[in-house]
């Protein structure tokens, strides 16, 4: 019986299979999976995403009140929106809710992320408490609330020493806040999972070394945990406006644009031409405008931050 010796594979091998960093270093190549295994979702995309909005592009340029045919009218239906008071007041007020959800938002989440990434038994039972909203449907949620902040039958209704009248839903002021509240009570625990998930990635050898240099938590925590979570920053921001921008059923369950259009967002605004108003066409120019500035903005915010270059902060920790 002959036994057969191969020689070890020299340091170039590797190199001949890898492709090359611009930096120098190398990055071996592997195989990725043929284009078949993302038709089945590719076709899914196209029927119900790419299909639809190339069908709303078309009906932005058309009047139809859905009876009939449409009737070519240009862009008519775009200026009619860019001279209508109650579509720049709603662009205003879609900007003031994104806006405060990106800020009240952020800071919450990563404080509770980083908590929630501690491995104690404690902190466990208390996330999966505080992530119920998160199984919660949009809907579902507007409808509790709706419920709870009910003037005449909830909670502002037997507590008038700090809500006053009980009405939270009869001023600009404070329905905007009540949209922020119920938005921030839902979607923080999401938010709050993708840093728990980014801070449980960190190496706990940068804390070790920190720890012998000197560095308390709060150092720790601004030089090592918010640089390493810079990536998930971007990620959860990103979705924090797409999600802002387009938003509906949470005010049209809790203020149905009200008090007047005090609060009638954009998508409100946009279900209102269309469903109520029959006007599809000035609806659809709508749903596409708002397409195109949430993919705007998010371009804008993945350019400035550096996110399109997506280099892993971790690289060189071993």
């Amino acid at each position: 019986m002959t036994t057969q010796i191969t020689s070890p594979p020299t340091a170039a091998e590797p190199r001949k299979r890898a492709r090359r960093r611009p930096d120098g270093s190398y990055v071996a190549n592997v195989a990725r999976p043929g284009f078949a295994w993302a038709l089945p979702a590719t076709v899914f995309f196209a029927l119900f995403a790419i299909v639809p909005l190339i069908m709303v592009a078309v009906l932005s340029f058309m009047s139809w009140n859905g009876l009939g045919s449409p009737e070519f009218v240009g862009l008519d239906n775009w200026s009619r929106i860019v001279d209508d008071p109650v579509m720049l007041k709603s662009i205003w007020l879609t900007l003031l809710l994104t806006v405060l959800g990106v800020v009240i938002q952020t800071p919450l989440s990563i404080v509770l992320g980083v908590w929630a990434a501690g491995h104690q038994r404690n902190r466990a039972v208390l996330s999966v408490i505080y992530f119920v909203p998160l199984l919660l449907s949009a809907t579902a949620v507007s409808v509790l609330w709706r419920a709870l902040l009910d003037p005449n039958f909830g909670i502002p209704a037997r507590a008038t020493w700090l809500f006053g009248d009980g009405n939270l839903f009869g001023e600009q002021a404070t329905a905007i806040g009540v949209l922020a509240f119920v938005s921030t009570w839902q979607f923080t625990p999401f938010h709050t999972l993708i840093y728990q998930g980014a801070a449980r990635a960190i190496p706990q050898v940068l804390y070790q070394a920190a720890e012998i240099d000197g560095a308390g938590r709060y150092r720790q925590f601004f030089h090592i945990t918010l640089p390493q979570l810079r990536n998930s920053v971007v990620t959860s921001m990103i979705l924090m406006i797409v999600g802002g921008l387009t938003t509906f059923e949470t005010v049209l369950i809790l203020t149905q644009g009200g008090p007047g259009t005090d609060t009638t967002i954009s998508a409100y605004y946009m279900y209102q031409k269309a469903f109520k108003g029959f006007d599809f066409g000035a609806g659809s120019a709508i749903a596409l405008a708002l397409v195109l500035a949430a993919t705007v903005i998010s371009l804008i915010v993945v350019r400035l931050s550096g996110y399109d270059k997506m280099r892993s902060s971790m690289e060189g920790v071993s």
